[in-house]
């Protein structure tokens, strides 16, 4: 008797545990098979005009709704990190795996995660993207010109003032060289440093000291934002001495349309236009160490406490198709995707700009484009309506 009683609360206790789990179970698929923000909104709104008999299904689909929209909201955040930092992969979703057992069995799911939709870049929200060109360029901006003659072959909105982004290191690489101070003397990171623009992160921890020298190599070569902050404030008179003298040198060269805020780029402030940027890329191409520089594909520091090994944003330069002297890159969300070269093409010198590209990696498609043109014997080509006079 004792058996069987013992045995019927067995099955009892197992059938209990079994439910648990199928109800556990249940719960892990709803939440790995949730909907956007937008869908938990919806679901939420419905629920809240349901009949009253429904109160406690409303009350649960409105906690869902909440729970959703705080991981939608959480996940949106680190994207805006992720994309605010210069040359960094551009992410807009993401997938993420959930695991879970039921019955015995490990299955998994894979869930999209939306992100908030990207805000427009200057160039989008002012139409320079409206304006066609007969090569179907994805840059806003597209600049080309001989650098020896000064002579225009192409160009596509060169008068635009936008922001440049990273582009701004060629002029804070000239102007760490112009001061002739020592290029072994070592250089502190410190909190001063940080980016507290965008909020990025850096392979640059606080505390790292590197030469002088080694913090231009990888402020050109791998764009790195607190090299280029460093090495501003250990300028005489600090930073806003050598912001100073970034503008000082911008006026010197004749650069009427640009300004500079920043020596990293991290601020949408920092403006130029592509014609601009021609002066200042000609005069950079004069520096035998920034043409050394930023054409490296690859370079290694030791901080004090370990190395890190740094490549370069530019996937031009280890492409042996391409002839390259003198090159940066730059992303802020403001600024798009931006690229500054001097090439050889045809034995021929020259400068190309191209601004507010829409896509990580169109840019270089983009340079390609104009390069395959100008092989094929590609005469002057004026896409903008205020493209006339001379190319410098």
């Amino acid at each position: 008797m004792k058996t069987d009683m013992f045995s019927s609360l067995k099955v009892i206790h197992g059938l209990a545990i079994s439910t648990a789990m199928s109800v556990a179970a249940s719960a892990v698929i709803a939440v790995a098979f949730a909907a956007p923000v937008d869908a938990f909104a919806a679901t939420a709104a419905n629920a809240a005009t349901a009949p009253a008999k429904s109160g406690k299904k409303t009350l649960k689909t409105a906690k869902s709704a909440r729970k959703g929209s705080a991981v939608a909201a959480k996940s949106s955040k680190a994207a805006k990190v992720a994309a605010a930092d210069d040359d960094a992969p551009r992410v807009e979703s993401r997938r993420h795996r959930v695991s879970y057992t039921m019955n015995g069995r490990r299955h998994s799911v894979v869930r999209q995660v939306a992100f908030e939709p990207r805000q427009p870049t200057v160039g989008e929200a002012f139409g320079l993207h409206d304006t066609p060109d007969a090569l179907a360029l994805r840059s806003s901006v597209a600049y080309v010109v001989d650098q020896n003659t000064g002579e225009s072959l192409f160009d596509k909105n060169s008068r635009a003032v936008v922001p440049i982004a990273s582009i701004t290191k060629l002029m804070t690489s000239m102007v760490v060289l112009d001061s002739k101070a020592p290029l072994t003397e070592q250089i502190e990171v410190t909190d001063e440093d940080r980016d507290y623009i965008k909020n990025t992160g850096s392979r640059l921890a606080v505390g790292s000291v590197l030469s002088r020298e080694d913090m231009l190599h990888i402020a050109l070569m791998a764009s790195e934002n607190r090299a280029a902050a460093a090495l501003s404030r250990y300028f005489p008179g600090g930073r806003p001495a050598f912001l100073a003298a970034m503008n000082a040198k911008a006026k010197q060269l004749g650069m009427t349309d640009t300004h500079f805020e920043s020596p990293s780029g991290l601020t949408s402030e920092n403006v130029s236009s592509a014609r601009d940027l021609v002066k200042m890329v000609n005069a950079a191409y004069q520096y035998p160490m920034i043409r050394e520089f930023s054409t490296d594909r690859s370079y290694e520091v030791y901080t004090g406490k370990r190395s890190i090994a740094y490549n370069s944003t530019n996937a031009l330069v280890r492409n042996p198709t391409w002839d390259i002297g003198l090159q940066k890159t730059g992303f802020i969300n403001e600024a798009g995707e931006c690229m500054v070269m001097q090439t050889t093409i045809h034995g021929r010198p020259m400068i190309v700009v191209l601004l507010d590209s829409s896509g990580k990696y169109t840019r270089f498609a983009d340079a390609t484009r104009l390069r395959n043109w100008l092989d094929n014997g590609g005469e002057q080509h004026i896409t903008s309506a205020d493209a006339g006079g001379a190319g410098t």
